[in-house]
């Protein structure tokens, strides 16, 4: 986890930065013009419904109608009444035309959980839920008791299970124990999920009164969405150059965190929060093709629609032993900035890494197994899918925000985003 915090605010965007080690891990901006909507939750309208893709589009007053699959569109345990199957497992019920679940002109209530990208509308669903600091409460699903896959003790997860049990008992929600509460106690527990009832009864009370378009949750801001996620024993200080959000951290910490031993400052330095920690700087490396390594070799990253490719190259790196040593030294360092790359970026999709290619077997576990260490200290959902026979390496992130480069940039306007142009000789045949 993060060891500091960084947070800038200035009356159009806020930005955060996670530092690790002295090194910046993430980047995350809010702007007031375009701001995210994951999280939220609308009283929408079925605009259309598409039965050849099962889907259909929702309009929740964005400027763009958000896109719903039938998986989308109501729970597992939904799912097996209507059609009135006996499943032991999720993959045992089949979906039923989304016409049959759905229709045209309805009111419906959906949450977004990607936002918009690109030229593509916000994606919903109608599978509901809140997050607090350790469970994220599920109003619809009132049989889900389980935990997150990051916590990986079985001890612990018993123990976590046994609480969970009791907690949501007398219940008619769901609830999900999130990595946060890993080593967390039943007083802290129960208080979240007192807290998370009382909030669903405010959002259900606005559903009932609410008209088509509403919104009747919206998710907490950047800053306090990040504290509420993110901080840990590990992180040792927040520093913020805006005194609101310095008390409105403030008070939610005392109010959620009141046992965090780190620091909250005010930032008062002459220099930009940044500019001072060099801040600035890294986001405008980290917008470039061209990535340096170390050792001498580096890192060519191109995004497009489709995925992302990263390429590794030993550059000026020549070695000490031989050529199997040198690859082999310079894949374990590209394999640590892959996964820093990933996450700075904001990198979503497909990602598909070109190693140079290593002959002994051992060299390539080693390096895979790098990548993959190095990859679970990332928050957002990602997975390494192993070596393809041409020595690719398959990784898939999950995507709900924009790409920073997606975010800070905009295609040229002469060259369409190829970064490419006709040689003056081909000109002049033409």
């Amino acid at each position: 986890m993060s060891e500091e915090i960084l947070i800038n605010s200035t009356p159009n965007e806020t930005r955060v930065a996670m530092v690790e080690n002295g090194m910046l891990q993430e980047v995350l901006i809010e702007r007031n013009r375009k701001s995210s909507i994951v999280g939220n939750i609308y009283i929408g309208r079925v605009e259309k419904i598409l039965p050849g893709l099962q889907a259909a589009f929702v309009n929740i007053g964005q400027s763009r109608a958000a896109f719903m699959h039938v998986t989308d569109v109501c729970s597992q345990e939904k799912l097996i009444r209507l059609e009135g199957q006996q499943a032991t497992t999720q993959n045992d019920v089949s979906l039923p035309p989304i016409s049959k679940m759905i229709h045209e002109g309805q009111r419906i209530i959906v949450q977004v959980y990607k936002d918009a990208i690109g030229s593509k509308g916000a994606r919903v669903t109608c599978k509901l839920s809140i997050p607090s600091r350790f469970l994220v409460l599920l109003p619809d699903e009132p049989n889900v008791q389980t935990l997150s896959i990051r916590i990986t003790d079985e001890e612990e997860r018993e123990r976590l299970l046994g609480h969970l049990k009791a907690i949501g008992e007398d219940s008619k929600f769901g609830i999900i124990a999130r990595t946060n509460a890993e080593n967390s106690n039943f007083v802290d527990l129960q208080r979240d999920f007192v807290f998370l009832n009382k909030l669903w009864k405010k959002v259900a009370g606005r559903i009932k009164v609410g008209k088509i378009q509403q919104l009747v949750y919206q998710e907490f801001n950047l800053p306090t969405k990040i504290i509420r996620d993110f901080i840990s024993k590990d992180v040792k200080i927040i520093r913020t150059d805006s005194f609101t959000i310095y008390l409105q951290l403030k008070k939610f910490i005392k109010s959620f965190v009141p046992e965090w031993s780190g620091e909250l400052e005010y930032y008062k330095g002459a220099r930009p929060i940044f500019d001072f920690h060099n801040i600035d700087d890294e986001i405008n490396y980290a917008l470039k093709k061209f990535t340096p390594l170390k050792s001498g070799g580096n890192l060519i990253i191109d995004q497009n629609e489709a995925m992302t490719t990263i390429d590794v190259n030993t550059g000026k790196f020549i070695g000490f032993k031989n050529q199997e040593e040198t690859v082999f030294r310079t894949n374990l360092e590209a394999a640590q900035a892959i996964a820093r790359q990933i996450r700075l970026r904001n990198l979503g999709g497909i990602i598909i890494a070109d190693f140079i290619d290593m002959d002994e077997e051992v060299h390539k576990q080693q390096v895979l197994n790098t990548l993959e260490s190095y990859l679970a200290k990332d928050p957002t959902r990602t997975y390494v899918h192993g070596i393809t026979q041409l020595g690719l390496v398959e990784i898939t992130r999950k995507r709900t925000t924009e790409s920073l480069q997606q975010m800070l940039c905009e295609t040229c306007e002469n060259c369409q985003g190829s970064g490419l142009m006709k040689t003056v000789e081909s000109v002049c045949y033409e």
